[in-house]
């Protein structure tokens, strides 16, 4: 997956509480410039941004759909995501599963495990080029 053709980044698991992942990683992605779009189902919205309650009421044209979530949330939102239609989904370290794996690989689509996507879009340069 190539975070240089991300613009539309959708956040499953967002959140208002600035100590946990989904806020400073919301924070970080739209210091760097990507429009970010908040999922979670408890929230109307965070950081001034309307937020979504699930995947199916996102735009269709969200590059990539980053989860911050626990494997067992993620499992069932990653099935929400692509029986919606979505393409790439992005799971930060430790929200990743073997059966969401498996899941991802019958469904045939794209998405990455391992990476944080704040250090994968840490390089400034890559805006530059844009």
């Amino acid at each position: 997956m190539n975070v240089k053709e991300f613009k539309k980044i959708a956040l499953v698991g967002a959140s208002k509480n600035p100590a946990k992942y989904g806020n400073i990683i919301l924070k970080d992605l739209l210091s760097k410039g990507f429009e970010v779009l908040p999922v979670n189902p408890n929230y109307d919205e965070i950081e001034g941004l309307k937020c979504y309650r699930s995947v199916k009421e996102l735009p269709k044209d969200v590059d990539v759909i980053v989860f911050v979530v626990p494997p067992k949330v993620g499992l069932q939102v990653a099935k929400e995501a692509v029986e919606a239609g979505f393409k790439k989904l992005w799971f930060q370290p430790g929200a990743e599963s073997e059966e969401i794996r498996e899941f991802l690989e019958r469904a045939g689509v794209e998405y990455s495990f391992g990476k944080c996507i704040m250090v994968e879009t840490s390089d400034k340069k890559m805006f530059l080029e844009v």
